[in-house]
């Protein structure tokens, strides 16, 4: 949603890059030989972890995108509670109807979730929650000119 943000300017992006993988696109795979990954979201689940290795594996540049990537923010507030205790507090206890912890198609939940650059290594952090859309289409702009973007004068923590 945040990549939308940047409004008509999504036109003059899409003119100069294609979007291979995401809730956009039906792909199911993550493809080879792509230049930039755009990746959002702490990883949570083994899932998270499998396909930001992925994304790394078979990217050149890869950005944090929010700061649930950055910092792992709101998902990495259930770091306190272990997955068995939390999966049993939420889908058990606070259940009102069919109480019972899912487990058919559900990825198995990491120890910790963590923010993207704790699994894999990652060039560019773009915080915000959620990120300016100025700073984003600043971001691609830059990559798509050959330049890597430097965030130092277009962002401020806090």
């Amino acid at each position: 949603m945040s990549l939308l943000d940047i409004d008509e300017a999504v036109v003059a992006v899409l003119e100069k890059a294609d979007i291979v993988f995401g809730p956009l696109v039906d792909a199911q795979e993550w493809p080879e030989d792509v230049d930039v990954a755009v990746i959002e979201g702490a990883v949570s689940s083994q899932d998270d972890l499998e396909l930001a290795q992925t994304a790394r594996a078979r990217s050149k540049f890869v950005i944090a995108l929010g700061d649930c990537a950055v910092t792992g923010n709101v998902p990495s507030m259930r770091n306190g509670i272990p997955p068995a205790k939390l999966l049993e507090r939420v889908y058990v206890e606070g259940a009102t109807e069919r109480p019972g912890v899912p487990t058919d198609g559900v990825p198995a939940l990491l120890k910790q979730a963590g923010p993207l650059h704790s699994a894999i290594k990652v060039d560019l952090h773009v915080p915000g929650c959620p990120p300016k859309p100025e700073a984003i289409l600043f971001v691609l702009g830059e990559l798509l000119e050959g330049r890597e973007p430097d965030l130092g004068t277009k962002l401020r923590f806090g």
